[in-house]
């Protein structure tokens, strides 16, 4: 079973106007409030391909509530630990032509919730993949993460992980079975900056032989590239026009997941359902209806690099 954590979910609401000006009442239309979190939209997503999987977290009070509710509205069994802060609500608003993010930092999160969620995942007995997504919030330090890569190890799970700490580099004398960067995280936790595909073959290499068994690394509108220690692919991208950017990239990895898990030989199928998937959330507020994903596969041209 694919389990996802996230330990800092929140509320997102999207919102739209026509123009923002200081000092006075500006109006809004079109508000949409979703239960989000990076590792929520992986389980969001891949429950819209009929796949499976059950939800870790941390939550609290009211939004928190919502946030679980919503999420077993979607059939999708979860095992929250319940925090005394408020889960953080997120604002993205789309002025007609710029998109505006304001992210907050999260609740906090005691010793002894994190030591609950450690129990929790000591004790499921079906838990082999696990999908680690976003940051930490106040309170949980980077040994949380290593306490929790000693539990998969120990229970032989595969470890996907999508976190833009720096702590990432030291993760990966685990053997993550994934990880999924962007080009920006590349150049911040490993120092290492691509101007064109030659770097970016180097990276992959470089990633590789530190620790990570497959990587995807992902360029927004620019494409992907995946590689799994044998063969270096490109994936391109969808044309769209952007709504909200804020679960484009959990969508990627979601889309990419829902075909590779199964059929690991299957890799441009998976970089085609990725590119889609991030096209058509993108052009929507939150996760959106994902009702042109099998259209916009067609257009999506994958090649082999080596």
């Amino acid at each position: 079973m694919i389990y996802t954590l996230t330990t800092n979910p929140a509320i997102d609401m999207n919102i739209s106007t026509n123009g923002i000006q200081a000092k006075v009442v500006n109006r809004t239309y079109g508000a949409v409030y979703t239960p989000n979190g990076k590792g929520l939209n992986v389980s969001y997503c891949l429950k819209r391909f009929h796949i499976q999987s059950k939800v870790l977290g941390f939550f609290g009070d009211f939004s928190g509530k919502y946030i679980v509710e919503e999420t077993q509205k979607k059939s999708i069994e979860t095992f929250p630990v319940w925090v005394e802060d408020i889960t953080r609500i997120n604002i993205f608003i789309n002025d007609g032509k710029e998109e505006f993010k304001f992210v907050n930092e999260g609740s906090y999160v005691s010793d002894r919730k994190q030591e609950d969620m450690l129990r929790i995942m000591n004790g499921l007995a079906d838990l082999d993949t696990l999908v680690i997504s976003g940051s930490l919030p106040k309170g949980i330090g980077n040994q949380f993460y290593d306490e929790v890569m000693e539990i998969c190890r120990k229970k032989q799970v595969k470890v996907i992980l999508d976190i833009s700490s720096d702590y990432l580099k030291d993760l990966m004398h685990y053997r993550p079975y994934l990880i999924k960067p962007n080009d920006e995280e590349v150049k911040d936790i490993f120092g290492i900056i691509m101007r064109d595909e030659a770097d970016m073959v180097d990276a992959l290499h470089y990633l590789h032989e530190k620790g990570a068994q497959n990587i995807l690394i992902t360029l927004g509108d620019r494409g992907s590239y995946f590689y799994n220690g044998k063969s270096v692919f490109f994936a391109g991208t969808k044309n769209v026009e952007l709504v909200s950017s804020a679960c484009a990239g959990d969508a990627c990895l979601a889309g990419f997941l829902s075909v590779w898990l199964d059929q690991p030989g299957e890799v441009e199928q998976a970089l085609k359902r990725s590119a889609a998937v991030g096209a058509n959330v993108a052009e929507s507020n939150g996760l959106g209806p994902m009702d042109k994903v099998d259209d916009y596969e067609k257009e999506i041209d994958v090649r082999r690099v080596e």
